[in-house]
């Protein structure tokens, strides 16, 4: 079973959980067992079914915009991180 790092930030959609391990053979079906388990994170991670610009989801340290996205399979020992981008600054 694959498992997914949720930012600090996010951690509040997931009853304080830091680590969830999903089901999927894919990047987009992990996710999207992630937001069966916790609905309230699907509107910070999706517009409607496309991954939001500003959330990066990372296996290892490959970026999947830059694999396959969504369509990336994945193991069942992998382990997925989302990164939301941060902006600001002068």
């Amino acid at each position: 079973m694959a498992s997914i790092r949720i930012p600090t930030p996010l951690r509040a959609y997931t009853d304080g959980e830091a680590k969830i391990s999903v089901d999927g053979a894919t990047v987009g079906e992990a996710l999207n067992n992630l937001t069966d388990l916790h609905p309230d994170l699907r509107a910070h991670l999706f517009n409607e079914a496309e991954l939001r610009s500003f959330v990066n989801i990372f296996i290892d340290d490959e970026d999947i915009r830059f694999m396959q996205g969504l369509e990336t399979e994945i193991e069942a020992d992998d382990s997925l991180r989302i990164i939301p981008s941060i902006a600001g600054g002068r």
